[in-house]
């Protein structure tokens, strides 16, 4: 796809292809662009999973999906990414059920909060946004390997660019040196240094699966609550102006997981000014989302601290 065309052509859910026979995680789907996108992915026809740590939201989120598109077919199951006992149940049932996986959207996240840890004792940002969806995509790496076409889409931000990584505190221990945007920054950036890898991995292995990466851009979702502090519902009514809707913002992580024409380690957001708004292109993360040795000490901690390993040779 060349500069000039991705930049003149406006993609939308007119756009999907039929996906019929396809089965597709979401992650965080309750709500959101996870919701927007795996609502879209039924309306063609996937076999659509809701993972979700609420289940009651996410019978709520079925069966707003049923009601509009009848013929939809959903399964919801629960998943909650800060537990790694909650990964692994998830991982284990879905293997009884399914011999192939064609997308793994790892969209679930929160953002912003305040310091606290998840039970298993990773800084919540880091341990929600990226330890449990390492865990999760390496404990479906065998089914990903044997479907043909595989995607994982790693659901980014362009928070990424404040993010930096530190080894030496990685989580920020007992909340030395901890903000809100440096925790949130950090864990969007692990997002993209594992794509790559992973990607690169998947190619290394001569599979046809691939990584690719998208972030929506300013959205109008529930993620941004907790940054709002006592100013919530001010700043709410003044980001809702700003923002575009939760269904366009769905649009970037909806054309990674599903455009024939995407390559691995690609990574998708709005075309409009500072990637906020607009439809979804192809665009660059930073430098530091590519730095090699980063993402390889982030694979190697991610192994230890989550216990999952992929199989790569």
């Amino acid at each position: 796809m060349g500069g000039v065309k991705e930049m003149s052509e406006k993609w939308t859910t007119r756009n999907i292809p039929e996906l019929t026979g396809k089965i597709i995680i979401v992650t965080g789907a309750n709500s959101g662009i996870g919701f927007e996108a795996a609502k879209e992915f039924a309306r063609k026809g996937a076999k659509t999973i809701l993972a979700s740590r609420n289940l009651d939201k996410a019978e709520k989120a079925s069966a707003k999906i049923q009601k509009e598109i009848p013929d939809a077919t959903v399964e919801i199951m629960q998943l909650d990414l800060a537990n790694l006992n909650s990964v692994n149940n998830f991982a284990t049932e879905f293997k009884k059920k399914y011999d192939r996986l064609d997308v793994l959207v790892n969209n679930a996240g929160i953002m912003m909060v305040a310091f606290q840890k998840t039970v298993d004792g990773f800084e919540s940002q880091m341990g929600t946004n990226h330890l449990g969806h390492f865990a999760l995509t390496g404990l479906l790496h065998n089914l990903l390997i044997k479907t043909k076409g595989a995607r994982v889409v790693n659901v980014s931000s362009g928070g990424h660019r404040s993010g930096e990584m530190d080894f030496d505190n990685f989580m920020f221990d007992e909340g030395k040196e901890y903000s809100r945007m440096k925790a949130y920054g950090r864990s969007k950036l692990a997002n993209l240094l594992f794509t790559y890898e992973l990607d690169k991995r998947f190619k290394k292995e001569k599979t046809e699966a691939m990584a690719v990466a998208a972030h929506p851009g300013m959205a109008s979702t529930n993620l941004a609550d907790h940054m709002m502090g006592f100013a919530k519902p001010v700043l709410k009514i003044i980001f809702g102006l700003m923002a575009q809707s939760a269904a366009k913002g769905a649009l970037p992580t909806i054309r990674a997981a599903v455009d024939p024409e995407v390559k691995g380690s690609e990574y998708y957001g709005p075309r409009g000014f500072q990637e906020e708004r607009g439809y979804p292109v192809r665009v660059e993360s930073n430098e530091a989302s590519h730095n090699n040795e980063d993402a390889k000490r982030l694979w190697e901690l991610s192994e230890k601290l989550t216990g999952v390993k992929f199989g790569f040779e």
